[in-house]
C-alpha cells in the first residue's frame, strides 16, 4: 500500500475512533505541576507563564539551590533523589495544589505508562499521549510488530521474548555481526551496546542488561542489524483528539557519543527531497497507528550506503531538541502540547508546516554538557566555577538549567545548557554556531568547523573517526603561560576573602624597580588526562613585577629563554586578565579550583587550555602528589558495580580494571599501563568520591622474583 494511502486509512480509523471527542473540549488549564528539574522545568514555566498558567515546581535535597526550584514560589520538596519517579506521590502532590495537569518534560515519568494512568485514574491531567501509546511503543519489541503492521520499514533483528544468553547469541549469528543490543525499555543511549564479534558477545550483553536495570528496572534485550554507516534522522510529529496528526519536519541527530546526541540540525543535510517526504509519510503512520496524541518523535536510522531507512523507536514525549523544530517552524510545541491537554485541535495543518519549514530556514543545536572529552566523554561534577555565555540576540538562544556557582551533581544528567541558532541556510546557521561557541567559556568540540561537517557528510560514528581533528591539541604560545602566572601572582597577592591559593614560594615584600627576587613557577600542559602515561615539557617562568600593572616574564623551555614585557590589568571579580605585549593585547579568563588548586583553566580567543601548576618541591608534601603515583583514581564520584582484577594480576595496558557507575551510566576503567595489581581499594558495591584511588599498581621493582 503506499505511503498516501496507508496514511488515509489510518486517519479515517483514527478519526473514527475519536469522534465522540470532537466536540468535547476540557477546562482551559490554569495550574500545572512541573514533574521533572533543570532546564526542561524552566522551559516549560516560560510558556505557562506566557499564558498565565500558574506552575508548581518539585526539587529533591540536592537540588533545593537549583534554577528549577527557585523559580517557583509553589515548590515542593520530595527529599531524597529517588523521589523524582514516586509517580504516587507526585500525584497527591498535584492534588493538594489543585493542579489540573502535570506536565513530566522528558525523561524521568514521561514515558512511564502507568504514571500516565494514574494520572488519568486520579482525574489529574497528563501532558503527554494516552497511556496505552506509551505502553505500546514503550516496548520496543511490541513497537517493531506495530510498524510492520502499519507498513513502516524495520531495521533486522530478533524481539522475542526469549533471553536465554545463548539464545541471543544464536540470533545474533543470524543476523550477521556487527550486532545492535538495545534495551527493550530503554532510551538515552543508556542499556545499548554495539557487539563486533562473537567473542564479546556475552560480557557486552553483561554490561547492557547491568545498565539497562540501573536505569530502567527491567533488563530485556532485543538484537538488530548494526548498521556500519548509519545516520540518526527523526520525525517531529503531533496530533490531536480530533484525528488530525502532522509531521514538523525532520531532525538530524547523527553527531553523538557513547549513543547520546551533542549537535541536532533541522533540515537533515544532503537528504533527497523524496525520501525527506516519505519519512514524513511513515512518521505520520507510525503516530496514527496507536492513536497517539501530543508531541512525539519517531527515530528511524538512515543507511548511507543503501540510501534505505528504518524505523528505530518512538519516544512517546517532548524531546531535549525541540527547540530546533521551534526555529524552523516558528511554534511554540509546549504551548501546542497545552492546546492538545485541554482538548484543542493542532495549530496548523501539514500543508501550513511545509510551508513554514521551506520559508524559515536552518537550525542547529549544540548540547553543553558538563564532560571530559579526553576521558571518552565521562560526566564531570561539581560545582560550576565559571560560567560565560554568548549574548542572546536575533537567532540565538540558549536553554539553561544552571547559572555560575552552580553545583553539577553525580546524581543527574550532566547537560548544562542548549545552545540553539538560526540562520536563512545551513552555511549561515554554522557560521552563527562557531561564533556563539567561541563565546561561550565552558568547552566545547570543533564540530561545526569540521570540513566533513560543514559539507553536511554525518553518520553516527563521526566523532570517532574524525579524532584526529576534533581532539588535535593545538600549540601553547608563550604568552598564554606569561598570562598564568601573572594571573597566579595578583590571586596571592590580592586574595579575596574565602579564596584558596597555593603559593609557589616563600612571600617577599615587592619594591618596585628594586632587583629582586623573581618569583619561578614552572607549568606541565594537561594533555590527555585519560593517559598519564605521556606527560607534556614543564615551562618554567621567573616572573618580576616592578610597576603597579609591569611585568617582565622570562620562560624557560628546554635550552630556549625568552623575555617579554607587558602591561597587565587584572579584575579578581571575572577573573580576567588583559595584558599589553608589544605585539598584541590578550585577554583571559583564569579559573583556579579551590579543591584542586594546581589545575588551572584558562579561556582565551574562544578556546580552553589547562594547564597544571608544578607545586614547589617543598609543597609536594603537603600536597600529596606522590600518593596516587601509582593510583588508577575515580574520575567522578561514582558507585563501583565491578572490579574485573585480583591483587598479583598482571593486566595489560587499556585492559579492564573495575566498573563503575555514575549519572545512571556505566563506564569502564581500563588500565593506563602494563603492571601488577598491589592493591584494590574500593570493591564492588562501595560508593566512593571523584579523585580517590580505585586500584593501586606495585611500584617499579617491587614483588619481583615472586613468579
Amino acid at each position: 500500500m503506499k505511503s498516501a494511502t496507508r496514511l488515509q486509512a489510518l486517519r479515517s480509523k483514527r478519526h473514527s475512533t475519536s469522534n465522540a471527542l470532537q466536540d468535547v473540549q476540557t477546562e482551559p488549564l490554569k495550574s500545572i505541576l512541573i514533574a521533572n528539574r533543570g532546564e526542561i522545568a524552566l522551559r516549560v514555566g516560560r510558556t505557562a507563564a506566557q499564558y498565565g498558567i500558574r506552575t508548581n515546581t518539585l526539587y529533591t535535597d540536592p537540588d533545593r539551590l537549583s534554577q528549577h526550584a527557585l523559580s517557583s514560589p509553589f515548590a515542593v520538596n520530595l527529599g531524597s533523589t529517588d523521589q523524582y519517579l514516586n509517580g504516587d506521590r507526585i500525584i497527591r502532590i498535584a492534588k493538594e495544589l489543585n493542579c489540573q495537569a502535570i506536565h513530566p518534560g522528558y525523561g524521568f515519568l514521561s514515558e512511564n505508562a502507568n504514571f500516565a494512568k494514574a494520572c488519568s485514574d486520579a482525574g489529574v491531567k497528563f501532558i503527554g499521549p494516552p497511556w496505552k501509546a506509551i505502553e505500546a511503543m514503550g516496548d520496543k519489541s511490541r513497537s517493531k510488530e506495530i510498524m510492520i503492521d502499519a507498513g513502516v520499514p524495520c531495521i533486522p533483528g530478533y524481539h522475542g521474548t526469549n533471553q536465554d544468553p545463548d539464545h541471543l547469541k544464536a540470533e545474533a549469528h543470524n543476523i550477521g555481526y556487527p550486532v545492535l543490543l538495545k534495551a527493550v525499555k530503554g532510551g538515552g543511549g543508556k542499556g545499548m551496546r554495539i557487539v563486533r564479534s562473537p567473542d564479546e558477545f556475552f560480557q557486552q550483553l553483561d554490561s547492557a542488561k547491568s545498565e539497562a536495570r540501573s536505569s530502567f528496572g527491567d533488563d530485556v534485550m532485543l538484537v538488530e542489524k548494526y548498521i556500519t554507516t548509519p545516520r540518526h534522522i527523526e520525525v517531529q510529529v503531533f496530533a490531536d483528539s480530533h484525528g488530525n496528526c502532522v509531521a514538523l519536519g525532520e531532525r538530524d541527530c547523527s553527531i553523538q557519543r557513547r549513543h547520546q546526541k551533542i549537535l541536532e540540525e533541522s533540515p537533515a543535510p544532503n537528504l533527497a527531497e523524496d525520501i525527506r517526504q516519505d519519512l514524513w509519510a511513515k512518521a505520520r503512520q507510525a503516530a496514527l497507528a496507536v492513536g497517539y496524541e501530543g508531541a512525539g518523535t519517531v527515530e528511524f536510522i538512515f543507511d548511507n550506503d543503501s540510501g534505505e531507512f528504518f524505523f528505530m523507536e518512538m519516544n512517546t514525549r517532548l524531546q531535549v531538541e525541540h527547540p530546533v523544530t521551534e526555529m524552523v517552524t516558528g511554534e511554540d510545541l509546549v504551548r501546542w502540547q497545552i492546546i492538545v491537554a485541554e482538548g484543542g485541535k493542532l495549530p496548523l495543518s501539514q500543508s501550513q508546516v511545509e510551508e513554514r519549514i521551506r520559508s524559515l530556514g536552518h537550525a542547529i543545536e549544540a548540547r553543553i554538557y558538563a564532560e571530559d572529552p579526553e576521558m571518552n566523554f565521562m560526566p564531570s561534577t561539581g560545582k560550576l566555577l565559571h560560567l560565560r555565555t554568548p549574548p542572546i540576540r536575533d537567532g540565538i538562544r540558549i536553554d539553561a538549567g544552571f547559572v555560575e556557582g552552580d553545583e553539577v551533581s553525580s546524581h543527574y544528567d550532566p547537560m548544562i545548557a542548549k545552545l540553539i541558532v538560526h540562520g536563512p541556510d545551513r552555511k549561515a546557521a554554522l557560521r552563527k554556531m562557531v561564533s556563539a561557541l567561541e563565546q561561550y567559556e565552558i568547552a566545547g568540540l570543533k564540530v561545526c568547523q569540521s570540513a566533513d561537517f560543514i559539507a553536511g557528510d554525518v553518520e553516527t560514528g563521526y566523532i570517532p573517526k574524525h579524532e584526529a581533528e576534533l581532539f588535535a591539541k593545538e600549540p601553547i604560545e608563550d604568552e598564554l603561560y606569561v598570562q598564568a602566572a601573572i594571573g597566579l601572582y595578583e590571586a596571592e597577592h590580592t586574595k579575596r576573602p574565602g579564596s584558596s591559593s597555593i603559593s609557589t614560594g616563600p612571600q617577599q615584600t615587592i619594591g618596585f624597580g628594586q632587583a629582586i627576587q623573581p618569583h619561578e613557577m614552572q607549568f606541565v600542559e594537561v594533555l590527555s588526562s585519560s593517559d598519564p602515561q605521556k606527560p607534556s615539557t614543564p615551562i618554567t617562568i621567573q616572573l618580576l613585577k616592578t610597576s603597579p600593572e609591569t611585568f617582565t616574564a622570562t620562560i624557560k623551555n628546554n635550552d630556549s629563554n625568552k623575555t617579554y614585557t607587558t602591561t597587565t590589568t587584572h579584575d579578581p571579580l571575572t577573573n580576567t586578565l588583559t595584558s599589553f605585549f608589544p605585539h598584541t593585547r590578550l585577554s583571559t579568563t583564569l579559573i583556579r579550583d579551590p579543591e584542586t588548586p594546581t589545575l588551572l583553566t584558562l579561556f582565551q580567543r574562544g578556546r580552553q587550555y589547562r594547564l597544571t601548576l608544578v607545586p614547589p618541591k617543598w609543597a609536594a608534601k603537603a600536597l600529596g602528589t606522590k600518593a596516587t603515583a601509582n593510583s588508577v583514581l575515580a574520575p567522578m564520584p561514582c558507585k563501583v558495580l565491578r572490579v574485573e582484577v585480583e591483587v598479583g594480576q598482571k593486566v595489560e595496558k587499556n585492559q579492564a580494571l573495575v566498573t563503575i557507575e555514575s549519572m545512571k551510566m556505566e563506564t569502564v576503567i581500563r588500565s593506563p599501563l602494563e603492571g601488577r595489581i598491589r592493591r584494590i581499594v574500593h570493591r564492588a558495591g562501595e560508593m566512593c568520591k571523584a579523585g580517590t584511588a580505585l586500584v593501586e599498581f606495585e611500584e617499579e621493582g617491587e614483588g619481583e622474583g615472586s613468579e
